[in-house]
């Protein structure tokens, strides 16, 4: 998946291995993957990917009532 558009954010250092970059995928998905390890890769479309990413932020992964 070298090919695909890889965007990774500004708070990244520069040049460093040390980032999480996200790419945009055919049929309304996206690819997330790190850059240390690029070949082990999260495919969701963007409702899941938000709660992926808000329930991370909130340190909770379990799903309500667990």
């Amino acid at each position: 998946m070298a090919e695909l558009g890889w965007l990774k954010s500004s708070f990244s250092e520069d040049g460093g291995n040390n980032c999480i970059e996200i790419a945009r995928l055919p049929g309304h998905y996206l690819a997330v993957r790190e850059s240390s390890a690029p070949e082990c890769l999260i495919v969701a479309n963007r409702l899941r990917l938000q709660a992926l990413l808000t329930r991370t932020k909130q340190k909770s992964l379990l799903p309500p009532g667990r």
